[in-house]
């Protein structure tokens, strides 16, 4: 095994490739959010069952899981703007099987979330050692908050179009042309990446030596702590308020009018975030985000009809911008400031992923043995105040966190 060494310094941001990553992103988003909130209901629609729903997601993360090693090892070993292309290539993929598959594929929820695991494994593996690579920590907060305003756009756009072009088409043709138009975002974003400076890591692939710099490193480790936490809420939030919306209006397109609402509020805070969040304040903002994203639980526990729902959507909307950007801009600088930085950014970044999985899987398997021990109406309130205040205990690991070095 190498030596990690003091070598941090980062090449300086290339603005052709930091404007073709922006795109990039803003073209996933884009398809994603146009068709993968309506996976889930495809799936709810011909099952009905929580547990599929949740294995389907369950697989998705534990692929993501294991693509994000495997991906680090091909980083290490080729351009990483390959990587990439491959993530987008399984993405596309996966929507290929639904098309072909049609109603049947709900038959399969380990194969789409497997297919979709490792997309998202190469995808973001890459996209995020890219983002290191392309930017300092001075520009930092700018780009993750355009690339959240390029997300909430797309946001606002893909749900609110896709849920429009479902109740137009008779049942499968509507799910079966938004599923089309992401393929094609994916197509359009392989494209792209064709346009990328080539970025070729040497040096070997030092998986344990970063794993263990946790224990010397109380930065590194806080903020994988808190990385946890983070993946915990989003393990069960990310499909389940989504199935509850439906459930409340029985409508796609009420759905998307939701996501667009949420996506509209995101859109606003992310803007603002860019404009006026400094350095020196990130800790607070993380804090106040994490407070919104759990005083919001409260609205689903004790009421879920649609405008409470749409009360909790908006408040969410505008919590994620104020947490996610300087949560996000933090841990790029901790990384930036690690040993070894340079060489070893993509063992870094697997590693923070890895984290954030561990949290979602585990969320994922109390709320499958959860609903299967006792009422899913009665357990999911429950679980909810639970899981519901990651984000809120994540900022107890921020907070022990020395970031004034950074600044």
């Amino acid at each position: 095994m190498g030596e990690i060494t003091n070598d941090t310094k980062i090449k300086l941001p290339n603005g052709k490739d930091l404007k073709l990553l922006l795109a990039i992103g803003g073209l996933y988003s884009l398809a994603t959010f146009l068709s993968n909130t309506f996976v889930n209901i495809f799936l709810w629609k011909h099952s009905g069952e929580y547990t599929d729903i949740a294995v389907y997601n369950l697989f998705i993360y534990i692929f993501q899981s294991i693509s994000f090693v495997i991906a680090g090892r091909f980083a290490k070993k080729v351009d990483r703007t390959i990587v990439i292309r491959i993530g987008v290539v399984f993405l596309s993929l996966f929507y290929i099987t639904v098309l072909l598959t049609g109603e049947d594929a709900t038959r399969f929820p380990y194969l789409l979330g497997a297919i979709l695991g490792i997309g998202y494994g190469f995808y973001w593996l890459a996209f995020n050692v890219l983002t290191f690579e392309v930017t300092e920590p001075e520009s930092r907060d700018f780009f993750n908050g355009i690339l959240g305003t390029l997300q909430s756009l797309g946001g606002m756009i893909g749900p609110f179009s896709a849920g429009y072009i479902i109740t137009k088409f008779d049942q499968f043709q509507g799910y079966r042309f938004i599923f089309f138009l992401s393929f094609f975002l994916f197509l359009v974003a392989v494209v792209c990446s064709f346009f990328l400076t080539k970025r070729k890591a040497t040096g070997k692939f030092l998986f344990k030596k970063v794993v263990l710099e946790r224990k010397e490193n109380k930065n590194w480790r806080h903020i994988l702590y808190a990385h946890v936490f983070q993946g915990w809420r989003e393990g069960l939030f990310i499909f389940i308020v989504a199935i509850w919306v439906f459930i409340a209006t029985g409508s796609e397109f009420a759905l998307g009018s939701y996501n667009l609402t949420v996506s509209l509020c995101s859109f606003i805070a992310y803007f603002v975030i860019t404009k006026v969040l400094k350095n020196q304040y990130r800790k607070q903002a993380i804090l106040v985000g994490g407070i919104l994203l759990y005083a919001a639980v409260l609205l689903l526990v004790f009421h879920t009809n649609y405008w409470m729902l749409l009360v909790y959507g908006i408040i969410v909307g505008f919590a994620f911008p104020i947490y996610n950007v300087p949560f996000i801009s933090l841990t790029y600088d901790i990384i930036g400031k690690a040993r070894g930085a340079r060489k070893l950014r993509i063992e870094y970044i697997i590693i923070r992923e890895l984290f954030v999985n561990i949290g979602r899987i585990a969320a994922i398997l109390l709320f499958i043995m959860s609903v299967k021990l006792a009422n899913p109406e009665v357990m999911i309130p429950l679980l909810f105040l639970t899981i519901g205040g990651g984000n809120f205990i994540a900022y107890y690991f921020v907070r022990k966190t020395e970031t004034s070095f950074y600044y």
